[in-house]
């Protein structure tokens, strides 16, 4: 017989915890282009698009080629800038990097009616 979580108690289950890393433990570079390539290959936009929605909403002129050197493991010397982030994910309509940082140091990113949710739970 299959236990069913009931899906209003689910987060009681996956409570996020607070890490100290081990030395080494948060090299995330190749972690970190390949997830930053992963969520560039699930989003309907291409690499072109992508570069061109951030260079408007940073300012600064990114390119495709500057995306394809922070993702190749074979462009070692090239860092993603954090600085890039909030541009890199509106441009994905998505919350997975800043999700999985916050993962790597034990938090979890809570969105919209998810953050109002567990305001009003706290508040209880």
């Amino acid at each position: 017989m299959k236990t069913r979580r009931d899906p209003m108690t689910l987060d009681l289950f996956e409570v996020p915890v607070p890490r100290n890393p081990t030395p080494g433990a948060l090299a995330v570079g190749p972690s970190l282009r390949q997830l930053l390539s992963d969520l560039m290959k699930d989003s309907p936009r291409s690499r072109v698009d992508i570069a061109a929605h951030m260079s408007v909403l940073t300012g600064h002129d990114i390119s495709k080629h500057q995306l394809d050197s922070w993702t190749a493991d074979s462009r070692e010397g090239w860092r993603f800038p954090l600085e890039y982030l909030p541009a890199f994910e509106v441009a994905l309509a998505s919350h997975a990097l800043i999700a999985w940082l916050a993962d790597l140091r034990g938090c979890k990113v809570l969105v919209g009616k998810d953050a109002l949710d567990a305001e009003i739970g706290k508040l209880e």
